[in-house]
Formats: structure tokens, sequence, C-alpha cells
């Protein structure tokens, strides 16, 4: 059913609370008043509008005498509390009229409520500043937190069958195993280890492991240089005879030459080199890197940690300076310590980019074409594709970028390890300025302390090891060997 036209006319009203009512402004009820007539028909409803309204404010305004409304707020911070504010109700109603009275209550209490506004503004400031800076301090102190070992301790306690065999293993004098190892001084040390568990695995005496030249630093150091070879012998000599040469009886042997594949088992590698090793006497492994499973029965894998971490000692020259550098990094609290993996080989070895500048990935990319045998990463890839997929080392912003996720405060203490980064110190611009408290042996080293190992790569990187070893919290920049190792 239509409605009628006079129903269309009517106003509907809703009762409202006259605190609401007060905190409408009265300049706007005046300009309500005040506003020009349109027409005769207009003007009836107008005056009846403001009828009502004038009623409703004068209901509002007396009903504020009644409860003792507190106009020093829109709103009274505590609805429960009736004590009066800032204006009494006497000076209220002397301000409460229409007009120029109440624009000058209006302005008096938008200052105070700025100032009210400004008081609780610093307070909850203060208050913001202060938990702020417990929060830094927290998160400075979770930061060097060690994490839970769960209980796990170092076990190296060998089955009855492993010690019985090593009566077998250690008296042979027929069979002897040579290895031949390459790459940096991580790489030569994870091959070590598996040179030593094939020797078992073959029941063979081992000969000192003979340290390849390094085809991109040039490091001619021997066993001896880097590691403490008594020490070595030492600590295997329930495990595996080491001999430092083959015997006269086998000198004049040619030796069986071999290459595991990759992740070769131990049934693989009896079956492959034990009878030709047991009819020859000699056999020579080259390139063991990766060779070796890591899935191994629990006495070869408990004898592959043992070398690891054991047998495997830094000769004493390299150990007293590594110590007396980490002591430096010490003594004036945590230290964080970054393995940087930004040197021009890595770069190219890698088939990734520096991300500085482009001339510097044009040189890049020029000694990837000239030497394509350096490029170890799977050729199939695009550089964009190997970052994509985490293969690249992270560059410096992103080193920084993920320190500061990591919550390390920006006083931390940083201790880098690693060759010359491509683009020189420069390039390593963007931590310093972010963390300066950022060396390296260079910067902590007094004079002449590194003059014996200047020109060894090898042995560079084995101080850089242990300063890694002994740090509060370790972070590799690529997932190399030298991180897995430090990670265990």
């Amino acid at each position: 059913m239509a409605k009628s036209k006079n129903n269309a006319k009517k106003l509907s009203y809703i009762s409202v609370p006259s605190q609401i009512i007060n905190s409408i402004s009265s300049s706007s009820l005046q300009s309500l008043i005040d506003s020009p007539k349109k027409s005769s028909k207009t003007t009836i409803f107008t005056r009846k509008s403001t009828l009502w309204f004038l009623a409703l404010f004068l209901v509002g305004f007396f009903g504020m005498f009644k409860f003792g409304f507190n106009p020093d707020t829109p709103f009274p911070q505590k609805p429960c509390s009736t004590t009066l504010q800032k204006f009494s109700i006497s000076n209220h109603h002397s301000f409460s009229k229409l007009g120029f009275g109440s624009v000058l209550l209006q302005k008096e209490r938008k200052t105070s409520l700025k100032n009210d506004h400004n008081d609780e503004f610093l307070q909850h400031g203060s208050e913001f500043l202060v938990s702020h800076v417990q929060l830094q301090a927290k998160g400075s102190s979770e930061f060097w937190k060690k994490p839970n070992g769960l209980g796990y301790k170092p076990c190296l306690s060998f089955s009855n069958d492993y010690r019985r065999q090593s009566e077998r293993v250690l008296k042979d004098r027929r069979k002897y195993l040579m290895v031949v190892v390459s790459g940096g001084m991580n790489q030569q040390r994870n091959q070590i280890v598996d040179a030593v568990v094939i020797a078992r695995i073959l029941g063979a005496a081992l000969v000192v492991p003979v340290l390849q030249v390094n085809v991109i630093w040039g490091d001619e150091s021997e066993f001896g240089d880097i590691f403490d070879l008594e020490h070595f012998k030492r600590v295997l000599a329930n495990d595996v005879r080491v001999v430092s040469a083959l015997p006269s009886t086998h000198i004049m042997t040619r030796p069986v030459e071999g290459r595991p594949p990759l992740h070769a088992t131990p049934s693989w590698i009896r079956a492959r080199y034990l009878r030709r090793l047991n009819r020859e006497g000699v056999l020579l492994l080259r390139g063991l890197d990766s060779r070796l499973s890591k899935d191994l029965p629990s006495d070869l894998q408990k004898l592959r940690c043992k070398v690891a971490f054991n047998a495997l000692r830094f000769a004493e020259p390299i150990e007293e300076l590594g110590n007396k550098i980490a002591d430096r990094m010490k003594s004036k609290g945590p230290y964080l310590a970054l393995h940087l993996r930004m040197e021009k080989d890595v770069w190219v070895r890698t088939g990734c980019l520096p991300g500085l500048t482009p001339e510097y990935d044009e040189v890049i990319n020029n000694e990837r074409i000239q030497r394509p045998e350096l490029l170890t990463a799977r050729s199939n890839m695009t550089y964009h594709q190997r970052k994509m997929a985490g293969l690249c080392p992270l560059n410096v912003m992103e080193v920084m970028r993920l320190l500061k996720a990591l919550g390390a405060p920006k006083d931390a203490r940083i201790y880098w390890a690693g060759g010359k980064p491509l683009g020189g110190k420069e390039a390593l611009l963007p931590l310093i300025q972010e963390f300066p408290n950022f060396y390296n042996k260079e910067d902590l080293a007094l004079p002449g302390e590194l003059q014996p190992f200047v020109r060894k790569a090898s042995l560079m990187a084995a101080i850089d090891y242990i300063v890694s070893e002994k740090s509060d919290v370790f972070m590799p920049s690529h997932g190399g060997n030298m991180g897995r190792a430090i990670q265990v």
C-alpha cells in the first residue's frame, strides 16, 4: 500500500542521552537556527525543527546539572567518577549559552584536551621508550644466547667388534693406502677424514696424505705445515696405522689407482679395491671430496668424528696465533664470527655475480668464459636461476640485512673470516657502517705476527677456523665446508 504524502513529511525522533547532545557543537546548532529560509513550506518545517532542537538542548542542558556531567572531555575518562575537573558547574553555566560564550568554552576545552593529550603522550611515549630499550636489551641477550644442547654429548665408545678388528688392522704390514687431497684447507680437511675411514674399511695403513698444490692460491703447504702430525698419529693409534712414507718393501710397487664414485658405500669400496689391494699392496686414490657415503655404520661414523674433531689439530704456531686473536676478540665481550665467501674465485666457481657494479660483473663473466673448468656449479642454470634457488653466496647487502633481521645489536663485535673480497675492503662498507666493530685477523694481529703465514692461504684459513670455532655466534654467507664443520 502506498504511503500518504503527509506521512512522508513527518519526522522521526530518537531519544538521545544528554551527554551526546552536549558533545554537539553549539555553533552547529546556531547555524541550523540561522540557516536561510528557502521557501514558505520549509519555513514552517524549520521553525518546528528549531523548537524541537531547542527543547532537546534544554532538556540535555538541565540534565547536566542533575547528573553532574563534566564538560572537560567529550566523554568522561572514568564513567563511574563524578569528580569535576578544570571547570566547575557554575563556570560551565555562565558559558553554556548559545553564542560567543560557547565558542570560548569550546576553545578552552580544546586547549585543555590538547594539554592532557600531550601529557598523556609524553607519559606513554616515555613508557614506550623504556619498554623499547628493555626489548632491545632482551633481544641483544637473546642474540648471544647459546642454543639448547638437549643433553647431547660426544660419544666415541666403539663396539666390541670394532675393537677386536682393530688388533688385526694394526698388525697388517702388507696393505697401504695413499691419497692425494685437493681444494682449500677445509676441503682438504674433509678428504683427510674420509681417507682415514677408507683405510679402516680396507684394513690398510694410511700414508700421510699428500696435499695437492691449489691451482687458485698456489699454496704449497704440506700436511705437517697445517696439522700436528704427531698428534694425528697418536690419537688414531688404536684405529688406523699412520705412516709418514711407504716402507722400502713397497717403494717400487706400482700402485692401483682409483677414484670412487660419489657417496660410495663401505661394501662398494671393499668389492672394488680389496682384492687388488691384497695383490698389489698399494692403492692410490685421488679427489676424495664427497666420495664416501655420509650414511655409515655407527662405528665408522664415530671414527669420522674422531678424526675431524680430535685427531686433526692444527700445528702449534697456528693454534697459538689463532687462540691469541680469539682472546683479543673475547676481551670485550661476546663476538660473532662471520665467514664471508666473496672472493673472486668463489663468484667464478659458483656461477653467481657479486652485485657490486656492472664492471665487476663483467670481470667475473670474462673469467668464467676464459676458465670454464673453474665452474663447479650446475652449468645448465642461469645466474638468476641459481640466485632464486639459494645457490649463490650472500652479497654484502644481504648479509647486513640478515644480521639486522636476526637481532644483532649495532655494537656487536664481528670477526669476519675469509679471503680478500672482490672489490677490496670498500666492498664491505655497508656492513662496516652498520656494525662498526668489524675486524679480521689483519686488524687484530700485532706487527709481524702474520708474517710467517701471509703467503700460505691454507694456514690463514686455519687461523680463521680457530677464531670462528671459539666465537659465541657463527654465521656463514655460503654453505661451504668450513661452515658445515663449525656448525656440527
